[in-house]
């Protein structure tokens, strides 16, 4: 008999697949990439909004955790997806300096928050007012992440690529069963293709559309990553990926002319060279109105469980959305409110 089986292999069905191996559980994972927000995801992590210089709850734990997670992960598959690098945010006023350095003396945001003034000038970006950096931050660059993370699962036969057909799935008191695959517990992890999960789909993720572009830009040569109306991350040979867009309407994968233009008229905010459009991407981002992820277990089959709305900032919260849940089921560790499925079950 298995432990779990897990549904879904993007960020959040990766970090509880990781989690449970780590604990010398038994998985066998489900996914036929039909979820494309994981692959397709800037995968940033960075511990302040920048938009309003504000900090979150437990910031520093998420970043010592998944610190910790990805280089295992790094150091089991000998690839390299985490890119420690900072982010400069660009100012386009002094009032925007006075918030960042009053911000700065906040304690939960003095350990990100630099206080020195970046006054680098970058060949192809306009900076009459410099920028602020923002420490203990980088990328995740989720298509190498994901591609080598199947093919260890795959390496130990522990990866189906298959639809997940949910009428195939029988609950007991102290299994589950599907097909021909007996297991402890399963564990839901579609983004957002949580719509079509019978057992979970009342919960309210609403989906928020992002769209992205891969460009080639010649002039500009970052080693880190700019962050204001939208980031550019750099991904070496001239080109960047630059995003993103903010649609709670269209939940659907397809690339927009209005994204488009969007994201141009931004880009053209920071760079002041000539750009070339590579690639245009969207996905829709599983995202909860209240912004908290999506975690716990069915109140009928215990056996059953959830994670999911990692939103925006999946790979930061996703090895400590994992942990929370794997502790919950396995030792009974009470989950916090704030993220517990639970506040919206009356």
């Amino acid at each position: 008999m298995l432990d779990y089986i897990i549904i879904g292999c993007g960020i959040g069905g990766i970090a509880f697949a990781e989690t449970c191996l780590q604990n010398g559980k038994s998985v066998v994972v489900f996914d036929n990439n039909s979820q494309k927000s994981s692959k397709i995801a800037g995968g940033l992590y960075n511990p302040v909004i920048l938009k309003r210089f504000s900090g979150f709850k437990d910031a520093q734990l998420q970043i010592d955790i998944l610190n910790d997670f990805y280089a295992k992960i790094e150091s089991k598959l000998q690839v390299q997806f985490d890119f420690k690098l900072p982010i400069l945010r660009k100012f386009f006023s002094i009032e925007e300096q006075n918030n960042w350095f009053a911000a700065s003396d906040k304690p939960e945001l003095a350990p990100f928050l630099s206080l020195n003034l970046i006054k680098t000038k970058f060949e192809g970006i306009l900076s009459p007012f410099d920028y602020g950096e923002v420490l203990q931050a980088g990328y995740v660059d989720t298509e190498i992440y994901l591609s080598a993370y199947k093919n260890y699962l795959k390496s130990i036969n522990a990866f189906q690529e298959e639809p997940f057909i949910y009428d195939e799935l029988v609950a007991s008191d102290y299994y589950v069963t599907y097909q021909n695959h007996v297991a402890k517990n399963i564990v839901f992890a579609e983004g957002f293709g949580l719509q079509r999960n019978p057992f979970f789909n009342q919960l309210p993720l609403d989906g928020t559309k992002g769209e992205l572009f891969i460009i080639k830009c010649l002039q500009l040569n970052l080693q880190l990553i700019i962050n204001t109306s939208v980031f550019i991350i750099p991904l070496g040979d001239n080109l960047f990926k630059v995003g993103a867009t903010y649609n709670w309407a269209d939940k659907t994968d397809v690339p927009t002319d209005a994204g488009k233009k969007e994201l141009i008229d931004k880009i053209k905010e920071i760079l002041d060279c000539d750009f070339e459009i590579v690639s245009h991407f969207a996905a829709v981002r599983p995202t909860v109105k209240d912004r908290k992820p999506l975690i716990g277990s069915h109140l009928i089959h215990k056996n059953m469980h959830i994670l999911n709305g990692l939103g925006t900032r999946g790979v930061m919260l996703a090895p400590m959305m994992a942990k929370k849940l794997f502790e919950h089921i396995e030792y009974d560790i009470a989950l916090e409110k704030d993220v517990d499925i639970k506040r919206f079950i009356k």
